[in-house]
């Protein structure tokens, strides 16, 4: 619990001195460091396809670290709260909490308990948003501890409310998504829509693809999509025995028992012998 607690702590720090578009991403390398310690310490088996997971984050890592934009000189909050008012953003934000709104109201009572996609989405949306504000309570806090007191702007303040709000959001249906579907499922899908969408709230408000040319972002978006391979290779084969197809289930077994006697056609299995010949 130390040790997670420094880590949330060191990358609260990073989004201060780079931007999310580097920042986010990277996440995929305690993917790596968590399958080696695995595989050291538990005595974990770590095949074949967990190898070249793992190269592949490496090797998509390095290429977003090289081509990755540069962070602005930032001298106030107050210059992060004109960027998250901007016409762009603001439409983005408009269209986030809209759209969180609508899931929550309208389609989790029909499809939260069957269609994965629904709390992450929720998840994902709000965790975008909450990125952002992140990054601007770390600059805030960086400027304050330089000597630049920005805890007397009530931008700060704003900023950290958005950051409560979104998170608490967050964490309760990132908890649903894993309470009713496998792990091993929540967790990719989980990183690349969020991934996802905090590279696009990125670009839109702090514009970190501005005065890049088409390869560098050409570059970046591939870099970004062999992390989202090797994330994927990881996860989908982390139970797999060498020489087994074993398929990965997406539901918990304790949603699974509300399946048993049923055949594949959805038949119950009891009713089997009423259906044939006496």
């Amino acid at each position: 619990m130390i040790t997670m607690i420094a880590g949330e702590i060191a990358n609260f720090a990073a989004y201060a001195f780079a931007p999310a578009i580097l920042v986010t991403p990277l996440g995929a390398l305690s993917i790596i460091i968590s399958a080696a310690l695995a595989h050291a310490i538990l005595q974990e088996k770590l095949h074949t396809f967990g190898i070249l997971g793992c190269a592949l984050c490496v090797v998509g890592s390095t290429t977003i670290v090289l081509h990755a934009p540069q962070e602005r000189e930032i001298e106030s909050v107050k210059e992060v709260w004109d960027l998250a008012t901007e016409p762009a953003f603001l439409l983005y934000a408009a269209i986030v909490i809209t759209a969180a709104v609508v899931i929550i109201i309208r389609v989790i009572p029909h499809y939260g308990q069957t269609h994965v996609m629904v709390y992450i989405s929720i998840c994902s949306l709000m965790g975008s948003l909450s990125v952002m504000s992140v990054k601007a309570l770390g600059i805030a806090l960086k400027l304050t501890f330089s000597g630049m007191n920005q805890l007397l702007y009530p931008q700060t303040w704003a900023f950290t409310l958005i950051v409560l709000a979104c998170v608490i959001t967050q964490i309760n249906y990132l908890n649903k998504a894993l309470d009713t579907f496998n792990a091993a499922v929540v967790s990719p899908i989980y990183y690349v829509m969020f991934t996802s969408l905090t590279i696009l709230a990125s670009v839109i408000m702090f514009k970190d693809w501005d005065g890049k040319n088409a390869s560098q972002i050409v570059t970046e978006i591939c870099g970004f999509v062999t992390i989202l391979s090797g994330t994927f290779l990881l996860h989908e084969t982390k139970d797999m025995v060498e020489g087994s197809s074993q398929s990965l289930s997406l539901r918990l077994p304790k949603h699974e028992e509300e399946d048993e006697g049923l055949d594949p056609e959805g038949i119950p299995l009891r009713q089997l012998d009423t259906l044939g010949p006496k």
